[in-house]
């Protein structure tokens, strides 16, 4: 555990490299949402899924996903509610609106395997965003045949309103218009994920930020990535920090963190709430 006067030293360093960048590139992972309040699990899982927690046991949104429902009806009353609380219901905290505040005037984009759209909804620059793993608010053919997602914020609250007994009307199950296949969330989980036009031009976009920011003052901001994906931020932070002397990498996770001994002397890394960290950056 480390100690108060440590925390703050690093609060105090990070406020500085943050005042003296010309660019921030903010990693986020699910630890942020976890700050924000989004958690799987406890008070929250039980509001949404009790009747599924009695029939099969279930400890937390997760594990309900993968179960393989006996018919697309009740298939769909589990992840109607899963989607309507992950990405349409309002954020309790105001962790992401309080990041956005700390960085706005500075020159930023986001880079995220988060999936709940959280940055937009809080007032991010959209053109600065890059869902790398897809959204809660967008449907796909699950074949795929055609590479285009599909908005379901209507039929997903409509799923929600008429849905009884743990099933969904069987006009509302969702099916391509194309092939008639099933549709399905546009989440990375396989080879059938689709990238779509949007997903293109934001990894451009992406990756025209990181060629203008070569060799200046740049600040990797990566808050609560764990190690399921490393090879989406946290390695190539990693590598970005090593090849530009200029840049300074900074971690902020409740987990125990690493950071290769090359980048050392270039690193921020704070153990410690990401919600707490941002208040205190704001008020330092």
């Amino acid at each position: 555990m480390k100690s108060t006067e440590n925390y703050f030293k690093q609060i105090e360093r990070l406020k500085n490299v943050l005042d003296s960048s010309d660019a921030v590139i903010i990693g986020a992972g699910a630890g942020l949402s976890t700050s924000a309040g989004f958690t799987y699990s406890g008070e929250r899982f039980d509001k949404y899924f009790s009747d599924f927690k009695d029939k099969y046991g279930f400890t937390d949104m997760y594990y309900g996903g993968f179960y393989p429902y006996e018919s697309p009806e009740e298939y769909w009353a589990y992840w109607s509610r899963y989607i309507y609380c992950n990405r349409y219901e309002p954020a309790k905290s105001t962790v992401y609106t309080d990041l956005l505040e700390l960085i706005k005037e500075k020159d930023y984009f986001v880079i995220t395997t988060n999936v709940d759209h959280q940055f937009q909804k809080s007032g991010f620059d959209k053109h600065r965003l890059f869902y790398t793993q897809g959204d809660y608010g967008l449907f796909q053919c699950s074949v795929p045949c055609h590479n285009k997602t599909y908005d379901n914020e209507d039929i997903i609250k409509q799923m929600l309103k008429e849905q009884e007994n743990m099933r969904i009307p069987t006009d509302l199950i969702p099916y391509c218009q194309k092939c008639g296949k099933p549709m399905t969330m546009n989440l990375r989980s396989d080879n059938r994920f689709v990238e779509d036009d949007g997903w293109h031009v934001a990894a451009e976009r992406y990756s025209d930020f990181i060629c203008r920011h070569k060799n200046i003052k740049v600040l990797f901001f990566e808050l609560g990535i764990g190690e399921n994906t490393p090879v989406i931020i946290k390695y190539p932070f990693w590598n970005m920090t090593y090849e530009n002397p200029n840049a300074v990498y900074a971690c902020v996770n409740l987990r125990e963190y690493i950071y290769p001994n090359e980048i050392k002397k270039q690193s921020i890394c704070i153990n410690s709430d990401i919600r707490k960290v941002i208040l205190d950056l704001k008020h330092s």
